[in-house]
């Protein structure tokens, strides 16, 4: 490992494989540690004995604008255009046609008033009835969306980001961890199961304590999860504390899968959908056989994966083919068997899902994004001010990150 790099990189997720993407051709030697046997980051697509699945990010939300959809063709991945079946319950079991209906109408009421009307709290469950007899669907999606309940959802944030998106989710066929992990340049000096310990400023440069020794970059490009860096696995200087205030203000939800594979005959439709019981705030949500495949994707959001963590993955894997079962019938559970479960809250590198402001604290992003002193640059998915959440804000983020070091390390480069 160099020593003395012009840039280092901590963490190979997507925002950084995105810094460093930008910063190939330049010249600049460039080096990227990660805590974690592999790249990716909050993206990982797991190789099963049935299928390949994707632990984290799955979905190229906004994929007409999604700059992974580019780099996925550019590459020679197969991209996958069809809608999803998120709006669709199978069959309408457990959840019948009227209600629907009136679920879906109480949500896109909320949303509307979230972006015309906000509560002057910022709160996004003021923006809701408290007698409202659909909150607990309402609490499901945001734990879906957003990872936390709508009490602590700035209703600014969400409508931030529900105006930029678009209706256009897409898939890679070979997973979306597959492609993001294979896009890191071979300019880029990588260095896996190096996680950093400390960081402090050395003169004009930044000095950074690993577990296989100490490297002094010019410039750091800090892509770390908001909630590592807001806590204690790395340790920084004090003058770093606006920043970890920033990150607290913008803390990961929790978010987590579940897959089941499908053995033998069963009832299940492949590209169908049912959510486990819209009158339950922590139930799963259930996307059957992607791509044909026998699996069954169970998400938990906020709630439900808070309690996945809290009772462990057995209980959650009952508690799936228990929902699953009350909507089938109890014959399903014959072809129902547990296969791999995500433990994003539960990896230190990482720390929960992906981040949300707090009410009132939407700006936090701004200033999370905010340089210091010309050499240590934020960039990850919490940074971004309306592609939060996502592996494409992140990408974009740590481009706009590498951006801001080559500018600031110019002088140094005319100075050889």
């Amino acid at each position: 490992m160099s020593s003395e790099p012009d840039i280092a990189i901590i963490g190979a997720g997507a925002a950084g494989i995105g810094a460093a993407r930008r910063l190939a051709g330049t010249g600049l030697c460039v080096s990227i540690l990660d805590s974690l046997p592999r790249l990716g980051g909050r993206a990982w697509t797991f190789k099963t004995p049935v299928a390949a699945v994707d632990l984290g990010c799955g979905w190229l939300h906004s994929g007409d604008r999604n700059p992974w959809t580019h780099i996925a063709e550019e590459s020679g991945f197969e991209v996958d255009r069809r809608a999803t079946a998120w709006g669709e319950q199978f069959r309408n079991l457990g959840f019948p046609k009227a209600d629907q209906e009136a679920a879906r109408h109480v949500f896109a009421r909320w949303s509307e008033q979230i972006s015309t009307t906000p509560p002057a709290s910022d709160r996004a469950s003021d923006a809701l009835d408290k007698d409202e007899p659909w909150r607990p669907y309402l609490q499901a999606l945001s734990g879906y969306i957003s990872g936390d309940e709508l009490e602590r959802i700035s209703a600014k944030d969400y409508a931030a980001y529900d105006a930029a998106s678009t209706d256009h989710n897409w898939r890679v066929m070979a997973g979306y961890g597959t492609l993001i992990s294979a896009s890191l340049p071979a300019s880029a000096h990588l260095h896996l199961s190096t996680p950093v310990e400390a960081l402090r400023l050395a003169g004009q440069r930044v000095a950074l304590q690993t577990t296989v020794g100490t490297i002094q970059p010019l410039a750091v490009i800090f892509t770390a999860s908001t909630n590592v860096l807001a806590g204690e696995t790395i340790v920084l200087p004090s003058s770093l504390d606006p920043w970890r205030d920033a990150a607290a203000r913008l803390p990961l939800g929790d978010n987590e899968k579940l897959y089941l594979e499908i053995v033998g005959s069963s009832p299940f439709a492949a590209e169908s959908h049912v959510l486990g019981n819209p009158r339950d705030p922590a139930t799963g949500t259930y996307y059957i056989r992607p791509f044909g495949s026998p699996v069954i994707e169970c998400f938990l959001g906020g709630a439900g994966a808070r309690r996945a963590a809290a009772e462990g993955q057995d209980a959650a894997f009952d508690r799936a083919i228990d929902q699953l079962a009350s909507q089938f019938g109890s014959s399903v559970r014959r072809c129902l068997r547990p296969l791999v479960g995500s433990d994003w809250a539960g990896t230190p590198s990482i720390g929960g899902g992906y981040s949300h402001a707090l009410p009132g604290q939407a700006a936090a992003r701004i200033a999370l994004a905010t340089p210091f002193d010309s050499r240590i640059f934020f960039a990850g998915e919490a940074t971004h001010r309306t592609d939060f959440s996502t592996a494409h804000g992140a990408y974009e983020s740590g481009v706009r990150a590498a951006e801001e070091a080559i500018a600031a390390l110019a002088p140094h480069a005319l100075a050889r």
